[in-house]
């Protein structure tokens, strides 16, 4: 597959066809270098629209919505698109360490975090009494998708590529459940966006 440049357009067709199942798409995303920095960007834009549908559903709660925007839209999202790293270390960690398998860290970048797109959909937990669901929904499309991603860029079988991809998203879980925890507004969330947003002890 020729390598180069990105631009939007190139990123829409490729969210296009990955939305439609075409896992194909993310071996040309492997391939191209270029392809880095949007699939940054995309974890970024999808943890913002968790972030605002947290926002959306404070406007509706008795919260401070302006304590929510800052800590969930802004530093929530941001934080996410950090820790969502420790998601692909740990995943390739695993695979490389644990069962030698044939991997990029650059590649796996690429893939996964065009795989990381579906957690937009979070941005709908602003309907209030369907937002676990939407969360758990949109996380789970994400987890099946980076799967996907995973054996598209690696010689891991799916056995493998589960195990390895579960262990990233078990540490990446963790420590964004923890961060609802830290400056709680109104003892419902803290700094996380999306489903994570809403404090473990809520």
């Amino acid at each position: 597959m020729r390598s180069g440049s990105t631009n939007a357009s190139t990123v829409a067709n490729w969210l296009g066809r990955l939305f439609r199942l075409d896992f194909s798409v993310l071996a040309e995303v492997r391939a191209n270098p270029s392809a880095t920095s949007a699939a940054v960007v995309i974890v970024l834009v999808a943890s913002l629209f968790a972030g605002l549908g947290s926002w959306l559903w404070a406007l509706q709660s008795f919260v401070d919505d302006r304590d929510a925007f800052i800590r969930s839209f802004i530093v929530g999202s941001l934080l996410q698109t950090v820790v969502w790293f420790s998601w692909v270390y740990v995943a390739y960690y695993v695979l490389t360490q644990g069962y030698h398998a044939r991997q990029d860290f650059g590649e796996m970048t690429r893939a996964m975090g065009f795989a990381f797109a579906p957690v937009a959909l979070s941005v709908f937990i602003f309907i209030g009494a369907l937002a676990v669901p939407i969360g758990l929904i949109s996380f789970g499309i994400a987890i099946l998708f980076t799967n996907a991603a995973i054996q598209q860029v690696s010689d891991a079988d799916v056995r493998e590529a589960t195990i390895a991809n579960l262990a990233g998203f078990g540490v990446f879980a963790i420590v964004m459940g923890g961060c609802a925890n830290i400056f709680e507004t109104d003892s419902i969330g803290g700094l996380a966006p999306g489903i994570f947003f809403f404090s473990l002890d809520l």
